[in-house]
């Protein structure tokens, strides 16, 4: 039996298909390792990635400020003893998981038993995760790391620092205020360092227009580790008291006994 060839296909050859396409392997992959698109991928993999290591936390505290403050410094010792009370009272401690204020939370936290975590992040110049941090996390993008420090905490809790941590600060306020996130404590630590910052925005973005003066509430000041915690610790009993209530409301409706009642003559 003799074997036809193959029909010849005229005209111009098939574009190649999506899964060509796949397995062809790129002729620059350098080049494209480094476009948009695969950074995309690499961002994805960072929410997941983060989302993965940091789904069961538990109740969380983020403590914000300088890297520069030095260890046995008041503010170092400070941050120190609110993240052990706060540690104490049940919440997981999250910081950049660098030096200074967020070394000095992550070793409170440590102190306390609590579990310690640090959300570092790949810097021109390396920042090393101090030696407190019990989970650890790296980050190559800013914007990855904010959203875990927001998703994953009841508070933030702000010590003296840079711009780093004004950054952290009014995100966090924006956030609140456009109703983005819930209305969680937002607490400045050290009337001395943020007195002026606050009477600024008092006497010229709200003298102004700029702001409502309820936008003034969102930041108390506190000077003390104990208030610091009191307040961190009675809002979140607040809050969740709140929720049980909501949930018993629901449920009460849902399950009344004039909606479970079968209606007359069946």
């Amino acid at each position: 039996m003799t074997r036809r060839p193959p029909p010849t296909r005229k005209g111009p050859a098939p574009a190649p298909t999506a899964d060509a396409h796949l397995l062809l392997a790129p002729a620059e992959a350098p080049k494209f390792t480094t476009t948009d698109p695969w950074r995309v991928l690499r961002i994805q993999g960072e929410f997941v990635r983060g989302f993965d290591a940091l789904a069961d936390v538990g109740p969380a505290v983020t403590v914000f400020g300088s890297a520069r403050t030095v260890p046995g410094s008041d503010e170092y010792e400070a941050a120190r003893e609110t993240a052990r009370l706060l540690g104490k009272s049940g919440f997981t401690i999250i910081t950049g998981g660098g030096p200074g204020i967020m070394e000095a939370a992550n070793r409170g936290a440590r102190e306390a038993g609590a579990p310690s975590v640090g959300l570092n992040i790949e810097l021109p110049f390396e920042q090393q995760v101090n030696q407190f941090v019990d989970h650890s996390i790296e980050f190559r993008y800013f914007f990855v790391r904010k959203t875990m420090l927001v998703k994953y905490s009841q508070a933030f809790l702000i010590f003296p620092g840079g711009f780093g941590t004004l950054d952290e600060l009014f995100e966090a306020l924006v956030l609140i205020q456009t109703g983005k996130i819930a209305n969680f404590p937002v607490v400045l630590y050290g009337r001395a360092y943020w007195a002026g910052l606050v009477d600024w925005l008092r006497a010229t973005m709200l003298a102004g227009g700029k702001i409502a003066p309820a936008d003034l509430k969102l930041m108390p000041i506190v000077d003390s580790p104990a208030e610091a915690c009191k307040l961190i610790v009675g809002r979140e009993r607040a809050q969740r008291t709140a929720h049980e209530h909501a949930a018993r409301e629901v449920s009460r409706q849902v399950y009344a006994p004039e909606r479970l009642s079968r209606p007359k003559g069946r």
